[in-house]
């Protein structure tokens, strides 16, 4: 290695984070392959998507299916554009490369991933770890103030794209017996609300692309569901929670808006504008993460999965956890996340523990800022696995030496 200027790829199921440990901000772009309608020979990939004339109607093919790295034709043409003059040019024959995972990865596929790493890229170093790792790494390694002391323990909640994970470490260790998977994500929040709007005002089945963007415009998470939902149940103007979400036209729009419904104006032509309303639906679909029977799936949500976590810890970590809450991933943005989280749990934990929810102000790239950190550290060094061990024994020697 030349140098100790690793490229860090975050490589999640939606959006990949990467850039050199040296920049301030990571790239925060698409992991995947659009297609469009209107323009159906050309695939756009990664941000060429800004490209595109018309997004309507378009279509992703993932490199990720229910948050395993399957299609490796796709990602291989990805990781191609990654790694290009156009994005982020970079030689990996003299740079150490951290590339994060899906917790309990299959051996199969991290061998896989190895094998075109060193033998497609040249890769000369690799380290790979989950980004609840680095989440982690992060957080106990943040620069505190002298009235509070640095962390030993903290809970990991990512809310990723296809998953949501709570993750208890305890001196920089994972707790594995203490994992806990949610199977609710942005993918399905977005799907849900597409049915939502499909059955109640206009068909936006084929629309992924647009109504994932309404979902990050317009939902927030309810600090009291019942009384928002009175709320939602009235007339305009006392109905304060329903809005218009102004559609793109590709031509004025690039992007669409929210307003408010008496905000349409004559004047500048904004009243002809093609516009969904949403009431309840821009607190019913947050909500998903804490009550995902509401779509069907048994399961604990959220506050109650922390909670079932760190019972399983040992008991003299409790407290530290309990105060160390962490939460990063695309769903941690929704605003009211993080208060609503410390309120719940703070109901659900014994009175004498302290709780702190914290959300940093950028959580999609906060598991890419764990990586800088990590990669200038010792530990980084030992947990690389070089070409020469790679062509000596092989992938499957790696997969099992190196397996978080």
């Amino acid at each position: 290695m030349a140098d100790n200027n690793t490229f860090i790829l975050d490589n999640g199921a939606f959006y990949a984070k990467l850039g050199m440990a040296d920049e301030s901000e990571p790239k925060t772009i698409l992991n995947c392959i659009t297609k469009a309608k209107s323009e159906r020979r050309r695939p756009f990939i990664g941000n060429q998507i800004e490209e595109c004339r018309d997004v309507s109607g378009l279509f992703y093919i993932l490199c990720f299916q229910r948050g395993y790295l399957v299609n490796w034709d796709v990602q291989k043409t990805v990781w191609d554009y990654f790694f290009s003059a156009d994005c982020c040019p970079v030689q990996f024959s003299d740079t150490p490369l951290l590339i994060t995972e899906p917790l309990f990865n299959f051996g199969s596929i991290q061998e896989a991933m190895l094998e075109i790493l060193y033998e497609e890229y040249d890769c000369d170093a690799v380290c790979k770890t989950p980004a609840v790792d680095l989440a982690a790494f992060n957080y106990t390694h943040e620069t505190v103030s002298d009235e509070r002391k640095k962390p030993l323990c903290c809970v990991v909640v990512e809310m990723g794209y296809s998953f949501t994970h709570v993750v208890p470490f305890v001196k920089g260790n994972k707790v594995k017996e203490a994992i806990r998977r949610i199977d609710i994500g942005g993918k399905v929040l977005t799907n849900h609300l597409k049915e939502i709007i499909s059955y109640r005002q206009l068909n936006v089945m084929d629309e992924s692309h647009v109504i994932n963007q309404v979902k990050e415009d317009s939902c927030f998470v309810s600090q009291n569901f019942n009384e928002d939902m009175r709320i939602a149940r009235k007339r305009f103007p006392a109905n304060t929670i329903v809005r218009e979400y102004v559609l793109p036209d590709y031509t004025q729009i690039r992007r669409g808006f929210l307003r408010k419904p008496n905000e349409a104006s004559t004047t500048d032509g904004s009243d002809e504008l093609q516009t969904i309303k949403l009431g309840n639906e821009r607190f019913v679909i947050p909500e998903i993460l804490f009550h995902p029977s509401d779509v069907g799936i048994p399961q604990m949500g959220v506050p109650e999965a922390i909670l079932d976590a760190i019972s399983v810890c040992p008991e003299e970590t409790r407290p530290h956890l309990f105060a160390n809450i962490v939460v990063c991933g695309g769903c941690a943005l929704f605003p009211g996340m993080q208060t609503r989280l410390e309120r719940d749990v703070r109901a659900l934990a014994p009175d004498e523990y302290e709780v702190t929810v914290t959300v940093p102000d950028n959580p999609i790239s906060y598991a890419w800022h764990g990586g800088k950190k990590y990669s200038q550290s010792l530990s980084f060094l030992k947990s690389c696995m070089s070409r020469n061990q790679y062509e000596e024994y092989g992938t499957r020697h790696l997969v099992d030496k190196y397996d978080s």
